[in-house]
């Protein structure tokens, strides 16, 4: 990747509330493996953001680290780039593992991890978590698995079968620690640490300390470097700010619905990456806008070109990165989207910025998935102005925009006349039309109104817009968002005649005080598991055997289906709705916990109960042909009873 010479501007021409012009780092200052650079280049990306800058040399020097940083500033390249620079990955063996606090992070981490390693094909990254079936997983596994990304409860259960072998793990990660901890996951991310080889490289990355961190930075993280990004951000004036919910499969679609639903004179949309300011102009451009992007790959002489027809109307929309827009000052830019969130608090001052020039009033708005909310809140506190939530506009507000500008087109081809013989065309045709037996003859209205129909083309007058499944129309429905917008703190609840909280069901757990189980493990396998919002748990009690919660009885069933598969400490927590009739299927506490978490509660009788555990897996394991496994005891084709694995007599 060359350096990006061309976006470096002069000091003088920088408007007043632009950055000041530092020296750019590239990746390749940074010192990177060739493979890495080259994804990173695919990838788009134009230099490291501030917690990239400071993580990258450190951990490619093999130090431990400690990463203070919010969402959406880049942690995963930031470890990602140069552990894949650092540590050799020639092995089957697991070499790096990183924790994450919820099935969804783990996806999204894993497929970035995949995309940087994406010029290295002895990489095989492997994402583990709850939810999925645990087969696929075990395959994956079998077959290779250098990187492993992994929330903590499924971790352990892997650990537990023997799926996965910590003893050769050159580096860890615990990626968003504060929100793993909070979870309830503090005593999973301290059993499997203590797995981890002395030696390794350790890095931990968090928003927060509180003290469950720091103490897990005492216990484990050693002597560690530091990268600290903290905001300098003060409050910005005369602009609007909103902010819209989207997932990110529904973002072009949600940005081309707010440029027709907003009044605006010139629009900058920022981007992170070159490849996204094309891909995000040719889609809006094949949706009619006036667009172009604007990158470090265009050369000087094109940067200014399409600086100037935005400066003289001939442009109305431009997509860029940051860097390419350094310089920008357009005071026709009335409307500003950060179409991907910024890197930290000040880069989305300077974006905004843009807009609200010379005492003007500014329009902002901020697109943010539902895991980037918490990057939204650190936005509010660095401004100290809160940022308003705006909705989609509607197909009434988008068909008002469009007949307004189609009518205001009419009168401008009406005033500019030469229109005689089009009138002679309309004419003949209504002088021609026969009057067929029961039907009216043509009109002139008819006409033109069949006109009107065939001008229309991808942007019909009276759109029907097709739901974007918004989060808050998932909450309507009780979908698995449910939680994203409730506050964290408890709401007050109003119990019903059956001692239930209105509005909520009861649920029966198999663990208990036994099992060692405290309330925090059950919020934090509820939460994990069905990426609930623990505002949503409700009351929790907690007997020697058993133990019950009360959850929102609008929960999906895919969440519900989440929950049933759920093991808790271990064990497995035969989640379902309390009824007066007893569960199926042992007793909680009738059997060793490891054997109740593996066979999912079924009876079984031991044959060997003294044999050790190296022979009874060779046994257990002997003759399967793959894709024989599932996440049920392994079963014979025959339909025999299923092998049980069991355990010595007496507690571990």
């Amino acid at each position: 990747m060359e350096p990006n010479t061309e976006e470096r501007i002069p000091e003088e021409s920088i408007a007043d509330n632009s950055p000041a012009d530092e020296a750019l780092v590239t990746f390749e200052d940074l010192g990177l493996a060739p493979e890495v650079l080259e994804a990173v280049k695919m990838a788009g990306y134009e230099t490291p953001s501030p917690i990239q800058a400071k993580a990258i040399p450190a951990l490619l020097q093999g130090e431990n680290l400690l990463g203070t940083a919010q969402t959406g500033t880049g942690k995963t390249a930031a470890f990602t780039l140069p552990l894949l620079s650092r540590i050799d990955f020639s092995g089957h063996e697991t070499s790096v593992l990183v924790l994450t606090p919820t099935r969804e992070l783990a996806i999204q981490v894993a497929e970035a991890i995949t995309q940087y390693a994406v010029k290295m094909p002895n990489v095989h990254v492997v994402p583990v978590y709850g939810g999925q079936d645990i087969a696929v997983q075990l395959r994956a596994l079998k077959r290779k698995a250098n990187i492993v990304v992994a929330t903590p409860g499924r971790l352990i259960d892997h650990i537990k079968r023997g799926s996965i072998s910590l003893g050769a793990v050159k580096a860890i990660v615990l990626d968003e620690a504060d929100e793993m901890l909070d979870m309830g996951f503090m005593e999973d991310v301290d059993t499997i640490l203590k797995e981890i080889p002395a030696d390794a490289q350790r890095a931990l990355f968090s928003a927060t300390m509180p003290d469950e961190v720091k103490k897990i930075i005492e216990e484990h993280l050693g002597e560690y470097s530091e990268a600290r990004i903290e905001g300098k951000t003060t409050t910005v004036e005369n602009i609007r700010q909103r902010y819209l919910q989207v997932r990110n499969e529904h973002k072009v679609e949600a940005l081309a619905r707010v440029l027709e639903g907003e009044d605006f004179d010139g629009v900058l949309i920022f981007v992170r990456t070159k490849q996204n300011t094309t891909e995000v102009a040719e889609k809006l451009e094949s949706r009619g806008f006036n667009v172009a992007p604007l990158n470090g790959d265009l050369a000087q002489s094109m940067r200014e070109r399409t600086i100037n027809r935005l400066k003289m109307g001939k442009l109305d929309i431009v997509v860029a990165t940051d860097v390419a827009a350094r310089g920008i000052d357009v005071d026709r830019i009335s409307l500003v989207v950060n179409y991907d969130i910024p890197y930290d608090t000040e880069s989305y001052v300077h974006r905004i910025g843009r807009t609200g020039r010379a005492g003007r009033s500014g329009n902002a708005i901020l697109f943010i998935t539902p895991r980037e909310k918490k990057m939204l809140k650190t936005i509010e506190r660095a401004t100290r102005q809160p940022i308003e939530a705006m909705e989609l506009p509607t197909a009434e507000v988008i068909s008002a925009k469009r007949v307004a500008a189609f009518k205001e087109k009419v009168k401008s081809v009406i005033s500019c006349g030469e229109l005689d013989k089009f009138k002679e065309l309309v004419e003949s045709m209504v002088a021609e039309s026969p009057a067929e037996e029961g039907a009216e003859p043509l009109s002139a209205i008819d006409i033109a109104a069949a006109a009107i129909k065939m001008y229309q083309k991808k942007q019909p007058l009276f759109p029907e817009l097709p739901p974007l499944d918004t989060p808050r129309e998932r909450r309507e429905r009780g979908g698995r968002d449910a939680g994203d917008a409730m506050p964290r703190e408890r709401r007050e609840r109003k119990e019903g005649a059956n001692g239930i909280e209105e509005g909520f069901l009861r649920y029966y757990l198999a663990v208990g005080r036994l099992d060692h189980v405290s309330p925090k493990d059950i919020v934090g396998a509820i939460a994990g598991e069905g990426n609930i919002s623990s505002s949503l748990i409700g009351r929790i009690k907690l007997f020697n055997k058993f133990s019950t919660v009360e959850l929102p009885d609008s929960l999906s069933q895919e969440v519900l289906e989440h929950l049933s598969e759920m093991t808790i400490r271990g064990n497995d927590a035969r989640f379902r709705v309390m009824t007066d009739e007893p569960p199926t299927g042992p007793a909680p506490g009738t059997r060793p916990r490891e054997s109740r978490s593996f066979h999912r509660g079924k009876k079984f009788e031991s044959e060997r109960p003294f044999e050790n555990r190296k022979a009874r897996r060779a046994r257990q394991f002997a003759d399967r042909k793959p894709g024989q496994f599932d996440d049920k005891p392994f079963r014979e084709k025959s339909g025999d009873k299923p092998f049980r694995k069991t355990r010595r007599f007496g507690r571990h």
